[in-house]
């Protein structure tokens, strides 16, 4: 995968010995944290987005209905972060060894395009309906962010970075708070009244997500602090290469954490954290939370060495593309192969769900259970793709 994608598998690599102040790229070895924190976040991912049933969710497993958060609303921000620390961790060694930024920046340009490309297959996937097609999604943005933010990393130094988080994060807030929505005037965020979604309206309309019809969560104009979550996970990248110990970089890393997520508390009093705006305060409070999430990945793996604890997340996360798009085809297919079952239709998932799983609990409880079997079937397949060393890159 490229080093910046979700399952940026063999370029996340971390000066050794973590107790020694050994310049970065003197000795690397695999930052295994950085897999086991993909792998968590791809299989907790794939948990909430494959219920038995729909309607008996476990509130932390559901997306908050607007402003707010959840758990899972934990799971895309994160991807993006990755995709930020990856960056750093892969392309400052190339940097460092004499390659060509024009170089790295046209590899970006072409694995952004094919991470495009597989986003909008996923939407496609089975109808194949190009008058409502979806265009923009979660691996579009993905590709959008991770290319943005590979040409900013690539042409600026850390301030410059900064200084980029900053002018999207307040230009969004300036956008959100002023620009005027034919109808409803400016400053209003509910579903209707946002600017985002006047202009997700406006130009996309009906390729809009299918959810909403006349929005998408992964929107246009707010991709904007989206792109500062990926260059958050940059700085996060920066200081994985300090010449520092193991022990000082996890503290700067708690410590960057909780001042975003302070941050974004603030800034919740004046633009609510909400993921379906990915507004700014989402923004830093999401990006809070990934430092000190990481943080512990980190101490616990590389500091003291559980490794072998971790190791299915690391197998999940060392081919994320190809769960992630695997466990979307398949949930499609089962959504999608009718047949007739005591005289009306039924898909394949519904056959699946209310005979094997709905007899045995609850229906909460057996909706939580048909999504950890459907987790762990998908995990098989990353299980025989490690076996067999298949590491599939973009």
């Amino acid at each position: 995968m490229p080093q910046a994608s979700p399952d940026a598998s063999t370029e996340t690599t971390v000066p050794t010995p973590a107790a020694t102040g050994t310049a970065p790229g003197a000795a690397t070895e695999r930052l295994v944290s950085l897999d086991a924190f993909r792998g968590a976040t791809i299989a907790f991912m794939i948990l909430v987005n494959t219920p038995g049933e729909g309607r008996h969710v476990y509130a932390p497993l559901q997306h908050a209905e607007w402003h707010g958060w959840t758990p899972t609303d934990v799971v895309f921000p994160s991807f993006l972060w990755i995709v930020g620390v990856a960056m750093t961790l892969s392309m400052g060694r190339s940097v460092a060894a004499g390659t060509s930024r024009v170089h790295l920046l046209t590899q970006a340009l072409r694995r952004a395009a094919i991470l495009f490309v597989l986003g909008v297959l996923v939407y496609v996937y089975p109808a194949f309906d190009l008058g409502s097609q979806r265009i923009l999604g979660v691996l579009q943005r993905i590709a959008i962010c991770y290319l943005i933010a590979a040409a900013i990393y690539l042409t600026t130094g850390i301030r410059g970075q900064i200084a980029w988080i900053v002018c999207l994060l307040a230009g969004y807030w300036l956008l959100m708070a002023f620009a005027p929505v034919p109808g409803y005037g400016p400053g209003r965020l509910d579903v209707e009244g946002n600017f985002a979604h006047y202009i997700d309206r406006l130009v996309l309309g009906s390729h809009n997500y299918l959810g909403t019809g006349t929005w998408d969560p992964e929107g246009i104009v707010s991709t904007i602090p989206a792109i500062a979550t990926a260059l958050f996970g940059i700085m996060a990248g920066h200081i994985l290469r300090l010449k520092r110990t193991l022990a000082e970089r996890t503290a700067w890393l708690f410590l960057a954490g909780n001042l975003l997520i302070a941050a974004g508390l603030i800034g919740n009093q004046w633009l609510p954290i909400n993921k379906k705006l990915w507004t700014s305060s989402f923004s830093l409070f999401m990006a809070g939370l990934d430092f000190v999430i990481f943080a512990m990945f980190l101490w616990l793996v590389d500091g003291l060495g559980y490794k072998r604890v971790v190791k299915p997340l690391v197998i999940m996360g060392m081919n994320a593309i190809v769960v992630y798009l695997a466990s979307e085809f398949v949930d499609e297919a089962f959504g999608w192969i009718h047949w007739s079952s005591q005289g009306r239709g039924i898909t394949l998932h519904q056959w699946l769900f209310n005979n094997l799983f709905a007899p045995l609990l609850s229906p909460i409880n057996a909706s939580l259970l048909y999504g950890i079997v459907y987790t762990l079937a998908i995990y098989l397949i990353a299980c025989v793709m490690y076996r067999r060393h298949w590491f599939v890159r973009v």
